[in-house]
């Protein structure tokens, strides 16, 4: 209702008051609200200065979102495999694949955890390549002592209502500690303009609606204990299907892992998926086709010429089990049980 009174309903009061809230959260000195999280991805590159003929070095298990934000800028997506372990970018790949085009490396943070950030900044400086933070499935996680989106040159969130910060619509946010880079994202978002709305350059409308941004400012102070919750769900999952014939997650010593998503490894996925479905249990593969993979993406992305071996090994495995805040202890136990019946099943005559 506030906003609505308000006459004000494109940008205004309610998006600075989140974005500055949120800034403050993540522990860096601008936050940019925008359109989504992708076109979070796509001003970030822009503002960065990339575009055609340039190179951004990424992973291909992850959403289409991150390979689809290069391509909007014109640059090309390179796609290096992940680690067998915690399913994020692989450090030692990344080095094999720079090249003189090389420009930046977006670094997902895939299901919750952060990636071997140590490892990447130090070869960010080392190649002289610009990091950027995909930090769409890991709001409120840290790596180290600091939150993620606070490590790389900049970060971008998405707010799909899905995840761990979520709106009732789309959203995204561009943080950055870089003043510059900042003012560049704000210009962006908004085809290009100044204050006095004259375009120093060709931008776009890519806006976080004030309706979002209000109900994400009373989320935000919700979201350290909803991911505790998500942490202790997690937690619930290890110790009771620890013993079974499945590749539970791994996290990072290092890290705050914030459980976006509770991702299985299990050689019959397919059949696990359906006696989930037979018990009205839900679950889903992240991700089933890795980008590269994908029809309308395979022609328009660089990969090694020996394929990406864990990415693919990983997609046929993969599902994940329930995991949300509002999901109780019993509708957890039901979860646990239905697995357990389904190996049970396997191990019978």
């Amino acid at each position: 209702m506030r906003v609505l009174e308000s006459g004000t309903y494109i940008l205004g009061n309610e998006v600075v008051s989140f974005e500055r809230a949120f800034a403050d959260y993540c522990g860096v000195a601008h936050a940019v609200g925008v359109g989504s999280g992708t076109d979070a991805l796509m001003l970030a590159l822009k503002a960065l200065g990339i575009g055609p003929g340039d190179e951004v070095i990424t992973v291909s298990h992850t959403a289409v979102a991150t390979v689809a934000a290069i391509l909007a800028t014109g640059a090309a997506p390179v796609l290096v495999d992940i680690d067998a372990t915690y399913y994020t970018i692989d450090p030692a790949r990344i080095e094999e694949a720079v090249t003189p085009r090389s420009k930046a490396i977006i670094a997902v943070h895939l299901y919750g955890q952060a990636a071997d950030m140590d490892a990447i900044v130090a070869i960010g400086k080392r190649r002289g390549l610009r990091i950027v933070e995909d930090c769409a499935q890991a709001a409120g996680g840290r790596y180290h002592d600091l939150r993620v989106g606070s490590i790389g040159d900049v970060a971008c969130f998405s707010f799909y209502p899905t995840k761990n910060l979520g709106a009732i619509g789309d959203g995204g946010m561009v943080v950055t500690a870089d003043a510059e880079l900042a003012s560049r994202v704000r210009r962006l978002r908004q085809y290009g303009w100044d204050e006095v709305r004259q375009t120093r350059e060709i931008g776009l409308n890519s806006r976080l609606d004030p309706l979002q941004a209000a109900i994400l400012g009373v989320k935000l102070p919700h979201l350290d204990a909803d991911n505790v919750r998500r942490a202790a769900i997690a937690n619930r999952y290890q110790q009771a299907l620890g013993d079974l014939p499945l590749t539970l997650p791994t996290a990072r010593q290092q890290a705050t892992h914030v459980y976006h998503l509770y991702v299985v490894g299990c050689d019959d996925r397919d059949g696990l998926m359906a006696h989930l479905a037979i018990h009205k249990i839900g679950s889903a593969m992240h991700y089933p086709v890795p980008v590269h993979c994908q029809n309308g993406y395979a022609q328009h992305v660089i990969v090694p010429k020996n394929g990406l071996p864990v990415t693919a090994e990983l997609a046929d495995r993969i599902l994940s089990l329930p995991i949300y805040p509002e999901l109780s202890d019993f509708e957890v136990d039901r979860v646990i049980e239905s697995v357990r019946g389904f190996h049970k099943s396997l191990r019978q005559p």
